[in-house]
């Protein structure tokens, strides 16, 4: 049986507050047209559907438009999602007995009755089956204990995330076993492997607080033919064969992600064995970085200008002139062009900065105040200056820090 992975969608995130409602758009267009066209069975989306646990009515509407033209699809028989660390596990299973008549299947949270699928091929007999597990939270896999230290917590929830696979696997080989025919079986999770790769800045959140939430790929019984991984944002196998996989995030996830190759995984399943092939998502927004002096960063744009790049720039100045205008001028620089920009740093002021944080210190340890005085201090402003510039300073972060008009805008 033939299906596609994915996973990482993150319908809804946003780049400086711009919208990216048309990249989303594009891409679910793209992958309903490239699961009809690559013969795909069934697709499996392995968590972080949505950005956020309240998505807006937008990313709704994306979603659930793109679920009815799978169930509408002369291919694809299948849909199997589970909730990622960003999903609310309520909001997905909310629909779920509506959607499983249109053979969408939505695991929001553990359960092992309905963990195990079996996925029909076109002659109506069993081709797949799937161990579809959710995020799983700390409370499901381990019971706190009074006094119990890091490493405890650490080496239980281990064992509990063990186990619960283990489960998984035995129900999945019993029920193989009923049907009487060499079935592959396929796992599906949403959790950091040990050997998986993050890039910073990819946006991907620790899952467990107080360590990084790695666990060890032998968490993962041998009795699966391929394991659809979520959460890193990188498209990569953690283990020898490629049958431990993360398909990564479509699109990226911010500039952090500028340039690299995005995909989905088609995997097809015979017996115990599995096939993997990457099919490249093409790029609908690029993202750019420019770094130098204003020199340099002028003829970098006059660049992009002549080749009419309609990308997202995130630009940083390098230079040893102060400029206080320095947005005002990079804008007038893309003006009546197809680019946008969407960040400017200047690496000056945070050297300037940096300079000023004592040995021991980090730029973490530093509330939002601190560096402010900081600054203050490492340009030598004036003292008759600082109360106006401070009261601004508030009013700013105040601004910033008042939810929406509109709760779940976009």
């Amino acid at each position: 049986m033939k299906f596609i992975h994915t996973s990482d969608w993150h319908i809804g995130r946003t780049e400086n507050r711009a919208s990216r409602q048309a990249e989303f758009e594009a891409f679910l267009d793209w992958l309903a047209v490239a699961v009809d066209r690559h013969g795909a069975e069934a697709l499996l989306v392995s968590g972080d559907v949505f950005d956020s646990a309240t998505p807006g009515t937008r990313s709704q509407e994306l979603y659930y438009r793109f679920l009815c033209r799978m169930a509408a699809s002369p291919v694809c028989r299948h849909v199997v999602i589970i909730a990622g660390n960003h999903d609310s596990p309520s909001f997905l299973n909310a629909p779920r007995e509506l959607l499983r008549a249109l053979r969408i299947h939505v695991l929001g949270r553990i359960g092992e009755d309905r963990e195990v699928l079996e996925l029909a091929d076109a002659e109506g007999k069993t081709g797949l089956i799937v161990c579809a597990v959710p995020y799983l939270r700390d409370g499901d896999v381990r019971l706190a204990e009074a006094g119990e230290s890091m490493e405890d917590r650490e080496t239980a929830r281990l064992r509990g995330i063990r186990a619960h696979y283990a489960r998984i696997a035995e129900l999945a080989g019993r029920k193989r076993d009923e049907l009487g025919a060499d079935i592959p079986i396929v796992a599906m999770g949403h959790l950091f492997v040990a050997g998986g790769r993050r890039n910073e800045g990819d946006g991907v959140r620790d899952l467990y607080a107080g360590s990084l939430g790695l666990v060890p790929a032998d968490v993962f019984p041998p009795l699966f033919s391929y394991v659809a991984l979520g959460h890193l944002h990188a498209p990569q196998k953690v283990d020898g064969a490629g049958t431990i996989r993360y398909s990564g995030s479509p699109l990226p996830m911010g500039f952090a992600e500028a340039g690299q190759r995005k995909s989905v995984c088609l995997v097809e399943c015979a017996g115990g064995k599995a096939e993997t092939a990457l099919l490249d998502v093409p790029v609908f927004q690029e993202f750019l970085r420019l770094s130098g002096n204003m020199a340099e960063l002028e003829e970098g744009l006059r660049s992009l200008a002549r080749a009419d790049s309609g990308a997202w720039l995130e630009i940083t100045y390098r230079g040893e002139e102060i400029i206080g205008d320095l947005p005002a001028r990079l804008e007038e620089l893309v003006a009546g062009t197809r680019m946008q920009i969407r960040a400017v740093k200047d690496a000056r002021l945070l050297q300037t900065l940096l300079g000023g944080i004592h040995a021991g210190e980090r730029l973490a340890d530093l509330d939002v105040l601190e560096v402010f005085e900081r600054c203050l201090d490492g340009h030598e402003v004036p003292d008759a200056q600082r109360p106006g510039l401070r009261l601004a300073y508030r009013e700013i972060l105040a601004s910033l820090e008042s939810p929406e008009e509109e709760a779940g805008a976009e």
